[in-house]
């Protein structure tokens, strides 16, 4: 994957100057000390970003664009707002959460060029694939959304098989680009609802309808190919 290179002045690597102090916020000790580093223009810190974030930034940007070249192109950039705006970074969310978002936002504005964004507004009136009362609520202590009870007829080896797994991929990547942005985030990166707001700009609440459709679409897609019979 192609990195942005830092500006050189007078045979001297520089990136950003005078940085504002940063508050405690969100960021972790371990992630101020890797902000610092970035600041003073280290290599090693910037390539450390690329290697945990570079694949989940690419997927994203999958998301929005027709061809691999476009979204790596998408990634490029977002990696050039990084290096550009690292020494304005205020620590207001954790520092991954910030590169997702511009990520998001370069993913986003190359989509609108390509005619392939999703509006907000296809929220309103899609109907979920499988009977809402099959999910728990969001209110659950320990799987808030998540599934009620396992699809009908899964064996464990054929949940396990690799022809099941791509299967999950499949249905993935046929969802619309922001169910995929959040059931990404959420179900396969890990994150949290508030960290997945933050970093893709959406309001709780679309979040939990976002997310809702994308698991719905997912599993409907599983029961149809481990049952053959329709959710």
């Amino acid at each position: 994957m192609l990195v942005p290179a830092a500006s050189h002045t007078a045979g001297r690597r520089v990136w950003h100057r005078d940085a504002p102090p940063l508050p405690c916020a969100r960021v972790t000790a371990d992630e101020r000390e890797l902000i610092d580093r970035l600041r003073s223009g280290d290599e090693a810190a910037f390539l450390m970003l690329v290697n945990s974030y570079g694949a989940l930034m690419l997927r994203i940007a999958l998301t929005h664009v027709r061809t691999r070249a476009a979204a790596e192109e998408v990634v490029q950039e977002a990696w050039l707002g990084v290096v550009s705006g690292i020494g304005r970074f205020e620590a207001r969310s954790s520092l991954r959460t910030w590169i997702i978002s511009i990520l998001t936002n370069c993913a986003r504005t190359r989509g609108v060029r390509e005619a392939r964004s999703v509006p907000v507004s296809s929220l309103e009136g899609a109907e979920p694939a499988v009977d809402p009362d099959r999910f728990l609520g969001f209110d659950h202590p320990r799987y808030p959304g998540g599934w009620s009870a396992p699809p009908r007829a899964w064996p464990e080896d054929d949940v396990l098989a690799a022809e099941t797994l791509e299967q999950v991929r499949a249905a993935i990547e046929g969802l619309p680009a922001r169910q995929q942005e959040v059931i990404v985030l959420r179900d396969v990166e890990g994150w949290d609802a508030e960290e997945v707001c933050d970093a893709l700009g959406v309001s709780e609440g679309n979040q939990r309808v976002l997310l809702h459709r994308a698991r719905s679409k997912v599993r409907g897609e599983l029961e149809r190919y481990l049952t053959g019979v329709p959710a």
